[in-house]
């Protein structure tokens, strides 16, 4: 290769590391996964590391979330390290809840192990109380950026988080495997799936999975009525009713229970469980965590701090993490609404 070809080479390198502002103003960044897992965290984390590699940054994995900053379970992440993890669902750098990180005297701890190691920057992978830990360390001077990594789609300012899609595939999925033995026994079927306190993926699997009703938190429900959807249904030669309750909403063993007794009708419950969890991602969580963890790591080297990356209308983009907490996430009412009318 000549020196010519080399020097132009070298100059589009720099033209493109130079484009959206991109010069990294650290050398050292780290990232954890935080929380319960959710699938595309591994797309996330690949994203990361590569996108820092390219810009010349070095990347440091923490394991175990913010219990693992504290312990200081460290190790250097190279682009040979994120091969072939793409389409694995959890997080390779597991994942942890971590009581002592809450107290401020963890949080120190943490904050010491960082500058200790020389890392400049941090990037945090997770949900609400992920981020709550990542402003922390942000007031007191840190730099971080948090990616939303949450099979409940529970945070505000993102259309998205990393693994609701996926979730709601796997429940989906289900639901179209026990309509079949539903159909064969003549039966109802409770099933009740994940979200505690947020009721998108019972929405989203339920209207997909032609629920007869869904029962989420932030509605509440009147057992007579869900009663008289099943019994109008029975009447009229319907083999089958799907039931889709997320686990905040009610004690689905009471649920089923009432059914049973003001139907007279062979009740049966499924808890879908850890189940949902796991999995391999699909290609829209694989996509938009790649696009995620690409743009957190070019907000942290360009002296961001503080900001959630999410996306809307397809656009990603990235708000102040306290504003983000801050705000309250509801539930799309003409969703449900039209879920209601198609299940009739």
């Amino acid at each position: 290769m000549s020196w010519k070809v080399v020097e132009i080479l070298a100059a589009k390198t720099a033209k493109m590391m130079s484009k959206g502002d991109c010069r990294p103003t650290m050398r050292k960044i780290a990232l954890l996964t935080s929380g319960g897992d959710a699938p595309g965290m591994n797309a996330a984390i690949r994203a990361v590391v590569r996108k820092a590699n390219f810009h010349g940054v070095e990347t440091i994995g923490i394991s175990r979330g913010f219990a693992g900053l504290i312990d200081e379970d460290f190790r250097v992440l190279t682009t040979r390290d994120v091969s072939d993890i793409i389409q694995r669902g959890g997080t390779i750098l597991r994942t942890a809840r971590s009581l002592q990180f809450i107290e401020e005297e963890g949080q120190k701890k943490g904050l010491a192990n960082l500058n200790k190691h020389g890392i400049e920057g941090l990037i945090v992978i997770g949900g609400n109380g992920s981020f709550r830990g990542a402003s922390r360390l942000a007031s007191m001077g840190f730099p971080t950026i948090g990616i939303p990594g949450t099979i409940d789609n529970d945070l505000a300012c993102t259309d998205y988080t990393i693994g609701f899609d996926t979730t709601v595939n796997t429940v989906v999925d289900a639901i179209n495997k026990i309509r079949d033995t539903a159909t064969s026994h003549e039966r109802v079927f409770v099933i009740e799936v994940m979200g505690r306190e947020a009721g998108f993926i019972a929405l989203s699997a339920g209207l997909a999975g032609g629920a007869e009703s869904i029962l989420i938190p932030e509605m509440g429900f009147d057992i007579e009525v869900v009663v008289g959807k099943i019994v109008r249904g029975h009447n009229r030669g319907k083999l089958h009713s799907i039931i889709i309750v997320a686990e905040g909403a009610g004690d689905v063993m009471e649920i089923s229970r009432e059914i049973r007794e003001l139907t007279q009708l062979d009740v049966r419950v499924t808890i879908l469980g850890h189940i949902q969890r796991g999995g391999s991602p699909t290609a829209f969580d694989r996509i938009m965590a790649s696009r995620m963890g690409a743009k957190a790591v070019e907000l942290l080297i360009t002296g961001k701090s503080n900001r959630m990356v999410g996306i809307q209308s397809n656009k990603i983009v990235h708000y102040d993490i306290d504003y983000v907490l801050s705000q309250e996430t509801n539930i799309d009412l003409e969703i449900y609404d039209l879920a209601g009318i198609l299940a009739r």
